[in-house]
């Protein structure tokens, strides 16, 4: 079973799919995570899938509605609960400095990254033009991780690690970075040679030299 037939199986089950809207799915998933939504055509999705081009627009009556019916589900069963559930495991941990938390936090998003990356691709290509995705993604991940995320901050302000700036930016500073060089290292540029750890230390010491507290 592909990663991406188990990703159905787990969020589709309940939703008794036949066989071929499985297979539509499945076709649809890999497409789009490829080539992009607009780039991505019926006609190749239906001979990936086996199936008919008609077959789709049976299920489905266009090719949004395709989209829709794939990020959806995959949003409020999948990735929403487990991007919080994983993070909850770094933000329930004590660190002793600012440097460990960071350490943890990359390896933790970098391990669900590299799980979830086809639908990762779609939802990156896709969020910045589909409103209620955009939407959907804040209410159920960003509103859940923000707040508790800015309390770490401000434990470690207060220890005096971090400087004296409003721990909104600090996260919003932070997480870009972050971000920045997941995507780069294996959306954008996934072929480059790499030393991650190498690369992840530098990455926390950028991070820090912006707003570590200065001896």
């Amino acid at each position: 079973m592909t990663e991406e037939e188990l990703m159905l199986q787990q969020l589709f089950d309940e939703d008794k799919l036949t066989d071929k809207q499985k297979k539509i799915l499945v076709a649809a998933i890999e497409t789009f995570s490829e080539k992009g939504y607009a780039a991505s055509s019926t006609s190749e999705i239906a001979k990936k899938a086996g199936v008919a081009e008609g077959t789709i627009f049976r299920h489905y009556k266009t090719k949004k509605e395709l989209l829709v019916s794939i990020v959806a589900p995959l949003m409020t069963k999948f990735i929403a609960p487990l991007v919080v559930k994983d993070f909850n495991k770094v933000l329930d941990r004590e660190f002793e400095s600012v440097e460990d938390f960071l350490r943890a936090t990359i390896e933790n998003r970098r391990d669900l990254l590299i799980r979830m990356l086809p639908v990762v691709k779609i939802m990156l290509q896709e969020i910045p033009f589909q409103p209620e995705m955009r939407e959907q993604f804040f209410e159920l991940v960003v509103e859940n991780i923000f707040g508790r995320v800015k309390t770490v901050i401000v434990s470690y302000q207060e220890k005096g690690q971090l400087i004296d700036m409003p721990p909104e930016s600090i996260a919003r500073l932070t997480i870009t970075n972050i971000l920045g060089f997941l995507i780069s290292r294996y959306i954008l540029f996934p072929h480059l040679d790499w030393d991650d750890e190498i690369e992840i230390e530098r990455t926390i010491q950028f991070i820090m030299h912006g707003v570590g507290k200065k001896d």
